[in-house]
């Protein structure tokens, strides 16, 4: 893709002038296009790998303070961003500078605190270091470390370019982390009082079980007295009818002994009549 049609797909229909970072990284072109002072307010702006062999026709951009040229084939030229006096960071790392001539520009640049020349051929000549440092009295950084070997931080090699995006977002993430701690233990909470819920589901379905278990027990026991009743009244209905027929069996008993003594008194009074 060009650069001109990148810059367009990176605007998103926004002003020149509304924009604050531009990424144009891979897009393909030798020198810049559809770059202009109307980017007024532009602080952050890569170009990486894209085969720029010049700077000619780069903007001035005022606000502009971090400028990625990493991977391109720039060999001169650099004296073509003058127009961007409070740039801080610059990094020209696996471009085509040979020597420390064409740095020689970068002195218009006051406030250029930390430049990166990795895998550029000026990196291999004889004390390159302190003539580099030498060279740019206000630089702090070469190539991520300071004149004592040390470290640069992310934040103080960028000189502040990310602090200012931070100080208007920071107040907003600090307060972004205090309403999600908030809503941690308000989760935390909630949390809690689910695991309450369940522990009191869980005693009144033992409840509900033991009171199933209760009426199951008394439905059995009202069975098996049922059960026992009806046994006692067939247990009764046999009795009976035993006795009822051995009280048949008595009277006959007795119908026939008076009957036998009626017979006995009857031949008596026969035999004194015959007398």
């Amino acid at each position: 893709m060009e650069m001109e049609k990148r810059i367009q797909l990176e605007r998103r229909g926004r002003k020149e002038s509304e924009i604050a970072e531009l990424n144009l990284d891979n897009c393909r072109s030798q020198q810049i296009e559809g770059l202009s002072e109307a980017y007024c307010n532009l602080e952050s702006l890569s170009i990486i790998n894209v085969g720029l062999t010049t700077l000619k026709g780069f903007p001035k951009l005022p606000n502009l303070r971090k400028l990625e040229l990493s991977d391109n084939r720039i060999s001169s030229g650099l004296n073509n961003l003058s127009g961007c006096p409070n740039l801080t960071h610059l990094s020209l790392s696996g471009n085509k500078i040979k020597d420390f001539e064409p740095l020689e520009a970068l002195k218009d640049l006051p406030n250029l605190k930390s430049l990166d020349l990795f895998n550029c051929e000026v990196t291999n000549a004889d004390e390159y270091r302190e003539k580099v440092f030498e060279l740019l009295s206000n630089l702090k950084y070469l190539d991520g470390y300071d004149q004592d070997d040390q470290e640069a931080e992310d934040d103080e090699e960028e000189d502040g370019v990310d602090e200012d995006f931070d100080g208007e977002d920071g107040e907003e993430n600090e307060e972004g982390e205090d309403d999600g701690g908030d809503d941690d233990e308000e989760e935390e909470e909630a949390g809690a009082e689910d695991d309450d819920d369940d522990d009191d589901d869980d005693e009144e379905d033992v409840d509900d079980e033991e009171e199933d278990e209760e009426e199951d027990e008394g439905s059995n026991l009202q069975l098996l007295n049922q059960s026992g009743d009806l046994e006692d009244e067939e247990d009764d209905e046999d009795f009976n009818a035993d006795g009822a027929e051995e009280d048949e069996e008595e009277a006959g008993e007795e119908e026939e002994d008076d009957d036998d003594d009626q017979r006995g008194t009857k031949r008596k009074h026969e035999d004194e009549e015959d007398s």
